[in-house]
């Protein structure tokens, strides 16, 4: 994810952004013989002017999807015909409250358990609101644990066969372990890997053949952090190195394959299990600053906030050709 532009950075994000392009490109783009994203298409042009900026992605059933709007503080169901209904607003934090590195209230990662409660970050700089929501069918959200005011809870993902829920923090480089009915968080990785380079460092997450996957937008990285028999972080595997701007990223299958949403150079990545990485997707299929992606049955679908475009978010779909 990427912080609102302001005039006075966009020369150092304009550099970034060629580096960044560069690093990618240097093994070329997919050719359409070997194309392992196709036939996209547009699920939704979302409204900018009421706040509808899709932080986050996760799938429902029938082609649904549900995303954190970011900065307007809901949460949203887009049905496969692209109409979007709002769930819920979260509450208002406190006057004098700052989120750190954004200001603004944040919404993060959101995850769908397979009842449909969904479950969603919230950062607001206070600590009366910071932590991980719940959201049952037909409820109010509820905040079920509390996280440290001074971070900012980004990527979350479930550990469905452990019951256990992991939350990247972006400001604080930590990735947290979280009960997933809720209750006290437990800091179980601050490795150096996972802290950030200027503005945020630890970033998307997903949970992944027994092992923890965080993305550094920093420092342009994706890392995997096993978990033990204990269930104890184990040493950093840095797996993928120059993809700066890296935000959320989504494993193709079963393998270790996956892709990574470029979020200021509005490109998807595909990074084979040895790091090596090409751009397949850019602005010309409509993304707009991508910030997550979701996976299920041969089809990713892209969420784009549009942060520095300023023109228009949206959730695309593609066709995935899923290899190792």
């Amino acid at each position: 994810m990427h912080r609102t532009p302001i005039p006075s950075k966009r020369p150092a994000l304009a550099v970034a952004a060629l580096a960044a392009a560069l690093a990618l490109t240097a093994t070329g783009p997919a050719s359409a013989a070997d194309a392992p994203v196709s036939h996209v298409r547009v699920v939704a042009h979302l409204d900018m002017a009421d706040g509808q900026r899709p932080e986050n992605i996760t799938l429902g059933p029938g082609g649904s999807a549900y995303v954190t709007f970011a900065y307007s503080r809901q949460i949203a169901r887009i049905g496969p015909d692209g109409r979007v209904r709002v769930l819920a607003t979260l509450p208002k934090p406190p006057a004098g409250s700052v989120t750190p590195a954004l200001s603004s209230p944040f919404l993060g990662g959101i995850v769908r358990a397979g009842d449909g409660t969904l479950y969603f970050l919230y950062a607001t700089g206070s600590r009366d609101l910071t932590g991980l929501w719940r959201l049952r069918p037909g409820g109010t959200p509820q905040r079920i644990a509390t996280l440290p005011a001074d971070g900012l809870p980004n990527g979350l993902a479930l550990d469905r066969s452990k019951g256990q829920f992991y939350v990247a923090d972006s400001v604080l480089g930590t990735v947290w372990r979280v009960p997933a009915a809720g209750g006290k968080p437990v800091r179980w990785s601050d490795a150096p890997e996972l802290a950030p380079a200027g503005f945020l460092g630890a970033n998307g997450l997903k949970v992944h053949r027994g092992a923890v996957w965080v993305s550094n937008l920093d420092k342009g990285t994706v890392l995997r952090l096993p978990i033990t028999r204990h269930g104890a972080a184990g040493p950093v595997d840095t797996r993928a190195r120059g993809l700066l701007n890296i935000d959320d990223f989504a494993f193709t299958g079963g393998g270790d394959t996956l892709l990574a949403a470029i979020n200021a150079d509005n490109e998807v990545a595909l990074v084979r299990p040895g790091g090596r990485h090409r751009v397949v997707m850019t602005a010309a299929d409509g993304l707009e600053n991508p910030t997550s992606l979701a996976v299920r049955g041969g089809r990713a679908y892209i969420a784009s906030g549009a942060y520095f475009t300023d023109d228009d978010p949206n959730v695309l779909a593609a066709r995935v050709t899923s290899r190792p």
